[in-house]
């Protein structure tokens, strides 16, 4: 009987131990929520309220949306516990759902059933907008068996955003940090094997911030090397660059005259590279290696590119001087964006309008990655971003002339179909500056670097042994 006894006051005091634990834990984890919640700001308190609202309506809702399944096939354990054969009620199965939460929605993860997949979560989607109180809702596959499910109550577009860059040498050369998207997500475009971009929209909605970012996270690195022609100014202290002179092996302003020289010194290393490539780096294209010190990614940026490439109309000596050398420089361009993807040379063209008299189409059609900030006319937006954006009217950049857009550009990204707009952050000046100064120290002229390697000055080198 003693025994029994001490069996059952050990037993007692171990079910006391499990329960203390549990307590414990469930205190602990309890606090953990509270301070978690007391330390958000107020936009994340209202996401962690709507994720909990999510999680407890979900068995609910699902059905009523037609996202669960009836399994009439009995369990093994149903028919065991069954012995008199009466009908077994059919299950209703109702996908997982995992939620968390940001400062503007929800990230939800469903796992699919049968007949129950991306194509009915995607229809639903606009109810569980309505019912999840989001401004829209995205439904993308995860993985298989799991869809994505992205919830936004407040609209990421319209919420300024500011970009501090850390100076580090960034993982990927040519990779380009956007922003984020329409559902708060980071969008990046991937420059490899790019030849060129355009960027277009009003004056004054981003365009040059977009550069400066680029700038800003790409300017740590020696692979990579920037020139610049300007049209905007006529000295390098002046505009938005002044800060970044420093940085580029080469800038130019608003001189027709001195952005030829540019222009056509970047096509005579085009040329040099495209020649030697082989010799130096042992394969065809540079993008089977990589950017490197010494034959580095290219950045050309032609800001208001309008300026270097407008037909001037006239017959005097000075207009007529002026429409031979826009013409060449149309031609030079054409090469280094025709010719120059192999070899590491991107071009980046910006503009108001990007219409035919401002980047000839000849140049504005190969490039494969269009931006568009706001734009007054559907034509400016067709000739930026291409017909297509016809069919995607929220999409439209002519739709982004609200001062509340300044910074927001649509573009047709290359992981997804349509298009998508994207909120820009803008970097400060001072930090840019700082960037720029701590890495003028890695500013070389490329074609410099050729020749180095080659042992003597371009003009002595006889290319067509090169090629053999």
């Amino acid at each position: 009987m003693k025994d029994l006894n001490d069996t059952a006051e050990a037993a007692f005091r171990f079910a006391s131990l499990m329960v203390g634990l549990a307590l414990a834990v469930l205190v602990g984890w309890a606090t953990w929520w509270v301070v978690r919640y007391l330390r958000a700001d107020a936009m994340t308190r209202q996401s962690i309220r709507q994720a909990v609202r999510i999680r407890r309506g979900w068995k609910r809702l699902a059905p009523m949306l037609k996202l669960s399944a009836t399994d009439k096939t009995p369990t093994a354990l149903a028919s065991l516990a069954n012995p008199e054969g009466k009908p077994i009620r059919p299950r209703v199965l109702i996908p997982a759902l995992k939620v968390v939460h940001d400062a503007y929605g929800v990230i939800a993860r469903a796992n699919c059933l049968p007949g129950i997949g991306l194509q009915q979560f995607q229809k639903a989607a606009p109810h569980l907008a309505d019912a999840w109180r989001c401004t829209r809702v995205a439904v993308t596959q995860d993985k298989p068996g799991q869809v994505l499910i992205r919830g936004v109550r407040l609209d990421p577009l319209k919420f300024p955003t500011e970009h501090l860059p850390t100076g580090d040498v960034p993982d990927e050369t040519a990779r380009w940090d956007l922003g984020l998207d329409e559902y708060a997500q980071p969008v990046s475009v991937n420059l490899t094997q790019v030849p060129g971009v355009t960027v277009a929209g009003l004056p004054g909605f981003g365009k040059t911030s977009l550069i400066n970012r680029l700038l800003s996270d790409w300017a740590p690195s020696p692979a990579v090397q920037f020139a610049c022609a300007d049209g905007k100014v006529s000295a390098a202290h002046e505009g938005d660059y002044a800060d970044w002179v420093q940085r580029m092996f080469a800038f130019v302003g608003d001189d027709l005259d001195e952005a030829n020289k540019l222009f056509r010194h970047l096509v005579e290393l085009r040329r040099a590279r495209s020649a030697s490539v082989r010799q130096v780096l042992g394969v065809k294209s540079m993008w089977d290696v990589g950017p490197s010190e010494n034959w580095p990614l290219v950045v050309l940026i032609v800001d208001e590119a309008h300026t270097y490439f407008r037909d001037h109309k006239g017959s005097d000596p000075q207009t007529k001087k002026l429409a031979a050398l826009a013409a060449e420089n149309a031609r030079l361009v054409e090469d280094l964006v025709k010719k120059g993807r192999s070899v590491g040379l991107l071009t980046i063209l910006t503009t108001q309008k990007s219409t035919g008299d401002a980047i000839p189409t000849f140049i504005r059609d190969v490039c494969p990655v269009g931006l568009s900030f706001a734009q007054k006319t559907a034509e400016a937006a067709v000739a930026a971003l291409g017909e297509e954006i016809r069919e995607w009217p929220d999409a439209n950049p002519i739709n982004l002339q609200d001062p509340t857009y300044v910074g927001v550009a649509s573009m047709n990204h290359q992981s997804q179909p349509g298009f998508t707009r994207i909120r820009t952050p803008y970097v400060p000046d001072a930090e840019a500056a700082l960037v720029a100064e701590q890495t003028a120290t890695l500013t070389t002229d490329p074609y410099a670097l050729l020749e180095a390697f080659l042992g003597l000055p371009m003009t002595d080198v006889d290319f067509t042994k090169l090629d053999a």
